[in-house]
């Protein structure tokens, strides 16, 4: 059709205290999703005794991981069919379900499973999340909620690790998932009566039951290949490098029948627009990194600064406040100037050239020093997250609206999945570098290091090295990227291309 669109008056805007109650709620429900994505990490060394298998306990983490990231574009796609309150109750309900079969496994292999389950309910509750907001707020002001959404990842950031050790030291640790069943409920019950007076702009679709296959099979290969290299095989064995090659046939399958289905999964018009696609790979890159970054700043803190696991927690909090008010600062600003990509491009120009101090001084910096950097690398970072949502939401049709967020949650956490391997790699061949330790596991070559009574500081390096690298091509796709002026009201329709 046109490629512009006139605007169209949408219906009246919603009044404060209904978008409070709505915004409250789905607030709730991504605090689910996050939490537990947090929780559990403490809780494995006590799960994997009492169901007394260590062996497979990252299966815990890495089932859950699968089924949330494979399901999110799914989820996108069927609340534009079906409308976002149906959607996300089903989500929710069926997070619940899995949280109570979690609790109640009596193997670890059932646990897996389970989280399997659980992942499939909670690939929705985030994206979900962002797509009603999208609904209920124009996008003018929708960028300083999108900094609430920061503070509820960071609160989940810090409260889930801390959680996860003392219930499942003090109590059981199926507490850890017995807890998802109240805050559900009242989830399921805060967003059943505010979702009624949501705006619908759904269409009547087909969905594409072809594509989402094999868009869930290319994600499933290719996240199975990055958990399993340098862990549970060599990065160069058949098994790994087999699953990398399906991987590939996957999405060559799935690009394919983007191209010639009558009514694609995720349509031609949403992932050829300007703003979405360089925002998302924005958002693949930057929110990638900080991800990355999380995950091996405490094995940092431990390995070179000696800290206690508890300590490394406490130690990463600068990390997460300054993400929550990078995130906060962004999205008022967003809502205030006509040049909103001035503060992310700022912000990432600050968190990459610390990112590059650590890779040159980290070993020699003091701790205050090293917190302070993550204070700012934080907040630079934290300025991308409403920026990237807020645009894409603005680029595409309303109908579409689910589709384009779910595309930017999925790219989001498939950008995590793939740079955290990919530090994980560069991390193990600094290790084995320093260590000679002859172990593919990162607990091996650090006990032959420790052991040789060498400093660990060099491994990460490469680490930070490619963070910098990669938060240097977040901000080019930022600084690229078209800044389309921000609709005021509930005009749902913007200049963009209608498919």
């Amino acid at each position: 059709m046109d490629a512009s669109v006139s605007a169209r008056p949408g219906p009246a805007p919603l009044d404060q205290a209904t978008i409070r109650s709505i915004v409250l709620g789905v607030m709730l429900a991504m605090f689910l999703a996050a939490l537990d994505q947090t929780i559990v990490a403490t809780a494995l060394p006590t799960i994997g005794r009492e169901l007394g298998d260590l062996q497979n306990i990252a299966w815990v983490v890495t089932a859950y991981l699968l089924s949330s990231t494979a399901v999110t574009p799914l989820y996108g796609k069927l609340s534009d069919i079906h409308g976002r309150r149906t959607v996300l109750l089903i989500a929710i309900v069926i997070f619940i379900i899995g949280s109570v079969a979690c609790a109640l496994a009596p193997t670890m292999t059932g646990l897996i499973i389970a989280r399997f389950l659980q992942g499939l309910g909670g690939g929705g509750l985030i994206s979900l999340a962002h797509t009603i907001t999208g609904d209920a707020i124009a996008p003018k002001e929708r960028a300083k909620y999108m900094g609430y959404f920061g503070a509820v990842f960071a609160a989940a950031s810090v409260a889930g690790p801390v959680l996860g050790g003392v219930l499942s030291e003090s109590l059981n640790w199926t507490v850890i998932f017995w807890i998802n069943v109240p805050l559900g409920l009242l989830a399921f019950a805060m967003t059943f009566n505010a979702l009624k007076k949501l705006p619908r702009n759904d269409r009547p679709h087909k969905l594409d039951i072809i594509g989402a296959v094999l868009l869930v099979a290319a994600a499933v290969l290719l996240l199975l290949a990055l958990s399993w290299g340098g862990v549970s095989y060599p990065w160069s064995s058949w098994e790994i490098i087999g699953l990398f090659v399906a991987s590939l046939v996957a999405w060559a399958l799935f690009v394919f029948r983007v191209l010639n289905a009558p009514e694609p999964f995720l349509p031609v018009g949403v992932l050829r627009d300007q703003v979405v696609a360089t925002a998302t790979l924005a958002g693949f890159f930057g929110i990638g990194t900080m991800v990355g970054l999380s995950i091996y700043m405490p094995l940092f803190f431990q390995s070179v600064l000696h800290m206690s696991a508890a300590e490394s927690g406490f130690a990463l909090i600068p990390l997460s406040i300054g993400t929550v008010f990078g995130a906060q600062f962004s999205g008022r600003v967003m809502a205030r100037v006509q040049h909103y990509k001035r503060s992310p491009m700022i912000g990432l120009v600050v968190a990459m050239v610390l990112t590059a101090v650590l890779a040159v001084w980290a070993g020699r910096l003091d701790v205050i020093s090293i917190e302070v950097i993550l204070t700012f690398i934080g907040a630079g970072l934290g300025t991308l997250f409403p920026v990237t949502i807020v645009v894409a939401q603005n680029a595409v049709q309303a109908h579409h609206l689910g589709t384009a967020t779910a595309t930017i949650n999925f790219m989001r956490s498939l950008g995590s999945a793939i740079l955290v391997a990919a530090f994980g790699a560069i991390f193990l061949g600094g290790l084995g570098a320093i260590s000679g330790g002859t172990g593919t596991s990162v607990e091996a070559k650090i006990a032959a290091a420790a052991e040789a009574g060498v400093s660990l500081a060099g491994a990460f390096n490469g680490v930070f090295i490619a963070a910098t690298i990669c938060i240097a091509i977040s901000l080019a796709l930022l600084a690229i990227m078209e800044e389309r002026p921000l609709r005021g009201g509930r005009s749902p329709v913007p200049t963009a291309v209608e498919v």
